[in-house]
């Protein structure tokens, strides 16, 4: 592999080095060959158990346990013994799915010096998933992803706990009368996930109404979730994520990454750290994501676990694309040669530093509510 240098060095007790230089990163394209997406799940995606078999890698079961510590919770229970009930508390699936996906991405890392996040040309996470990708390509440090991740988590808890509010998925239909259906149940159209897909959010009897008259030739699958998220039903979690975020200090992702509120590549850390929070109440577009990934050239898409929710919404849009779920650590030697069989080699000029790479995030609370 190519050398890359040391542009700082937060995950110095593992041994994991990222280039956080903008200037030193290309973004991928066609005539590469080869470009491989890394991404990060969001709620719903977790079992009861996923967690166990992870934790015979001592750099998973240390960074789960410091994730515990920020967030107050035991993340090791939760992770092998909890419930399906226990674990559906967004307080609580959070942490749990971000820690997973940073330390399964980690592992990777540590199996070969950048390996993992570090040799990935294009990275995205949906809706949680997108704090996951943010730590895995430097935009936030492990340690204020966590402040990052418990602030979300218990902000739309606290938000969740004001009226009882969920998430279903309306499969298949036409998504013109998909759309107008779930806006006479007066819900809110939250996750676009591509063809045969439209998460609607809203109140419990707004979802039971859309589940008994489902539009044409579609149906509506309930979701694994406490609340209406990415809809005006969190705008109350908002402002103090946004208090935090003013606070904390973001560098230059290593490599491209997108956002859900728009599928963008976003080159600035400070102006990602802007979009994480206010995404909070606006709708992720997936299908954009995954737009600009075909645009990229996808080659390959490996999935943090839990994984298979991502794949399984490429496998219908993303016809040709090798995918990889990555759910347990005797796979991670069959996830590195995946990484590299696809890697497209970004690091074109590693010997020249952004002035900038370093920077107090800037978000305010009115730009974030505009959507970023």
């Amino acid at each position: 592999m190519p050398h890359r240098p040391v542009l700082w060095d937060s995950y110095k007790d593992i041994g994991v080095i990222f280039v956080c230089s903008s200037s030193a990163v290309r973004h991928p394209t066609e005539q590469d060959g080869r470009v491989l997406a890394i991404v990060a799940p969001g709620q719903g995606a977790q079992n009861p158990g996923f967690l166990t078999p992870w934790l015979e890698i001592d750099s998973f079961r240390k960074g789960l346990t410091e994730l515990s510590e920020v967030t107050g919770l035991d993340l090791i229970h939760l992770g092998t013994e909890a419930d399906e009930a226990a674990i559906k508390d967004t307080a609580v699936a959070q942490p749990l799915l971000f820690g997973a996906g940073l330390y399964a991405g980690l592992a990777l890392d540590q199996a070969a010096s950048n390996g993992g996040f570090a040799l990935a040309d294009v990275v995205a996470g949906h809706s949680v998933g997108e704090i996951t990708a943010a730590a895995g390509t430097g935009v936030l440090e492990p340690a204020q992803a966590a402040l990052f991740i418990r602030e979300r988590g218990r902000g739309m808890a606290r938000a969740s706990a004001s009226s009882p509010t969920g998430m279903a998925a309306v499969i298949a239909g036409q998504p013109e009368e998909v759309l107008a259906r779930i806006a006479e149940c007066g819900l809110t159209a939250a996750n676009f996930n591509g063809s045969g897909q439209i998460v609607a959010a809203g109140t419990l009897e707004q979802i039971e109404a859309l589940r008994a008259a489902p539009p044409a030739r579609a149906r509506v699958v309930p979701l694994k979730v406490a609340g209406a998220f990415h809809t005006q039903h969190m705008a109350a979690a908002q402002p103090p994520l946004a208090d935090l975020a003013r606070t904390m200090t973001t560098h230059d992702p290593i490599t491209a990454l997108l956002s859900n509120a728009d599928g963008a590549i976003v080159s600035l850390g400070a102006d990602f750290l802007q979009r994480l929070v206010a995404q909070v109440t606006v709708p992720v577009r997936w299908d954009l994501c995954m737009d600009t990934m075909r645009q990229l050239g996808v080659t390959g898409m490996l999935e943090l676990p839990p994984a298979k929710t991502l794949t399984g919404i490429a496998k219908r849009n993303l016809k040709g694309v090798e995918l990889f779920n990555l759910n347990e650590p005797t796979q991670l030697d069959d996830a590195l040669a995946f990484c590299h069989a696809h890697a497209g080699r970004r690091i074109t000029s590693p010997d020249t530093t952004s002035p900038d790479t370093t920077s107090p995030a800037t978000t305010s609370s009115d730009r974030a509510t505009q959507g970023a």
